[in-house]
């Protein structure tokens, strides 16, 4: 069964009060499970004895863990939840001092987030082996493997007898979203006197004829399949031949407040999932949700009606 990491005792008037402790240097679900699991097999033996999970930081979800259990817990941020005889403490909310940048960083990096489009991209049943997973995404097995920890100790995959499955995809997305910023690609403002329509049709035929990898996204690819607010900027993703694009649509180069915005790729993943809408290239929903969310000038709810209208029925 293992060794116990520390028992406390706490004296009151009334009572000794005995603690069973379990400490991890990370909190996140998996591992508050396995401190809570073991936590409850040691309670068996300790008659009157309540359960205490210590980490750096314990997440929402890792608490609820504890609370269902009916463990308490503490982090160094001073989230607690703390109750034995007359004494309940509970502090919620604690912003994280300790984040991990590094794992954020790796979940999130170019390669990394070619294996989360590829989940959130499908239906979540969908039962992954990392081999199929890296053929799918074009990434290495290695690569792979380290996205499927870091998503197995925030549970937000599940492991099944032949592969795993999405287990929290909104959870994904959401974390996803606050790591990303269309800015992350190369941005460059146009202006055209053309109507936002023809540019994007006569966009299409012009990088179709140089074999440039291309794709709406943004406002102009949210308007083709989840049509919620009008918008008066084209945002097309173009990888190769972006000057001969540019000089052929007649484009204006300006600083700010064009019309046109061509994004040059910081990973050719974003064109994954890509399909033909009336002619037009469109970027995956998933990514089209991800360029939006953080626009200011009604991004956020073209985002949304995205994500209501489009993404989550793909994930039944």
């Amino acid at each position: 069964m293992g060794e116990l990491d520390y028992v406390l005792e706490i004296k009151t008037a009334n009572k000794r009060n005995t603690f069973i402790v379990e400490v991890k240097r990370i909190g996140q679900p998996k591992w508050a499970r396995e401190a809570v699991n073991s936590i409850l097999r040691y309670l068996s033996f300790y008659t009157n004895a309540k359960g205490l999970f210590i980490a750096p930081f314990i997440s929402p979800k890792s608490a609820e863990i504890c609370k269902e259990a009916g463990v308490n817990y503490l982090d160094f941020a001073g989230n607690c939840s703390i109750q034995f005889e007359n004494v309940y403490i509970r502090v919620d909310g604690q912003e994280n001092p300790f984040r991990n940048e590094r794992s954020l960083r790796s979940m999130f990096a170019p390669k990394a987030s070619r294996v989360l489009r590829v989940l959130l991209s499908n239906p979540i049943e969908t039962v992954w082996k990392i081999k199929k997973l890296s053929r799918e995404a074009e990434v290495s097995i290695g690569h792979v493997s380290n996205v499927k920890s870091l998503l197995e100790e925030r549970e937000w995959i599940t492991e099944r007898n032949i592969g795993f499955s999405v287990r929290d995809p909104r959870e994904i997305l959401a974390a996803w979203s606050e790591n990303y910023t269309y800015r992350k690609n190369k941005v460059r403002e146009f202006y055209s006197l053309d109507d936002l329509s023809e540019i994007e049709q006569k966009a299409s035929s012009v990088c179709e004829s140089y074999s440039s990898k291309w794709a709406l996204t943004g406002f102009s690819g949210a308007g083709r399949i989840a049509p919620s607010v009008r918008y008066q900027r084209s945002m097309i993703f173009i990888q190769d031949h972006v000057e001969e694009v540019v000089e052929a649509l007649d484009l204006k180069d300006v600083g700010s407040g064009g019309n046109v915005m061509i994004l040059d790729p910081f990973d050719e993943g974003v064109f994954y999932g890509s399909t033909m809408i009336d002619g037009i290239r469109v970027v995956t929903p998933v990514q089209l949700y991800l360029d939006l969310v953080g626009f200011r000038g009604r991004g956020e709810e073209a985002a949304e009606a995205v994500l209501r209208q489009v993404i989550e029925p793909q994930w039944l």
